[in-house]
């Protein structure tokens, strides 16, 4: 009888051991890092202006009134009252469906698809007529609007805002947490929707060290990034109170044979 006992632990410890071996192959990152060339991944991302972003202006010229024109601002008030104060504060610019902006006297601009340096080249030569031949404007575009969305199996799912206008899945996962241990690093989903509205569903194996290549590595915004529990999150969530009380049971029964065990040697 206690060779039974004792032989069945040591087979429920081996089955423990072995699940647990198993699952940790899914877990690290860039588990083939040394087999992968990363040559593919040389390149400076730019994020391209899309319909729907915020941007800011600011026109700069050596002369204050000369930029003035180009610069919309609106005055806000803060202070306690009888102490307030009026600071101009630059209004931003909404891209259209069309992906254009209204831009103060030179009228619309198509912005969508350019980068924020592409940009920035636009408006300066739209402007530079404006002023005299001596002055060289010095514009500067920014993404107001530019998040990422976190959610599923991470530990702190959240809207990521980006104010560097780069932001790759590792560093958007990061700051959501990291996965959780049930979340599946083999295929995680990212839903972007393109300049026409359309929105479309890739699959990323965080596994994987050929992600650095991958054109999805680098997020744009809006961007939507969904971990998918694995089994063990899916199988846990289905059990019951009873079933959580079988497994007790079984914990108990098999401390008690522990014990039973060593009384008898």
């Amino acid at each position: 009888m206690k060779k039974i006992i004792y032989s069945a632990l040591v087979v429920l410890t081996m089955v423990l051991m072995l699940s647990s071996c198993g699952s940790t192959k899914n877990v690290a990152y860039f588990q083939n890092a040394d087999q992968v060339s990363l040559a593919a991944s040389k390149m400076l991302y730019d994020a391209k202006i899309m319909p729907k972003d915020e941007l800011t202006i600011t026109v700069s010229t050596t002369d204050p009134k000369a930029a003035m024109p180009f610069n919309l601002t609106v005055s806000k008030t803060t202070g306690m009252e009888g102490q307030l104060s009026s600071t101009p504060t630059l209004l931003g610019y909404l891209v259209d469906n069309s992906g254009n902006i209204q831009f103060p006297v030179v009228g619309q601009l198509h912005v969508a698809g350019l980068t924020k340096n592409q940009c920035e080249e636009l408006v300066k030569n739209k402007v530079r007529p404006y002023m005299s031949d001596k002055e060289n404007p010095i514009v500067t575009v920014r993404m107001a609007s530019y998040r990422v969305v976190v959610t599923g199996e991470v530990n702190a799912p959240k809207v990521v805002s980006v104010p560097q206008e780069k932001m790759s899945i590792i560093e958007a996962l990061a700051s959501a947490g990291d996965l959780t241990i049930y979340g599946k690093r083999e295929n995680v989903m990212l839903i972007r929707e393109d300049a026409q509205g359309e929105k479309h569903i890739h699959y990323l194996n965080l596994n994987d060290a050929n992600i650095i290549n991958s054109p999805y590595f680098y997020l744009q915004q809006n961007d939507v990034i969904y971990v998918e529990p694995n089994k063990v999150k899916a199988q846990n969530s289905a059990i019951g109170s009873a079933t959580s009380l079988w497994f007790s049971a079984v914990s108990i029964l098999t401390s008690v044979a522990s014990l039973v065990v060593n009384i008898l040697r």
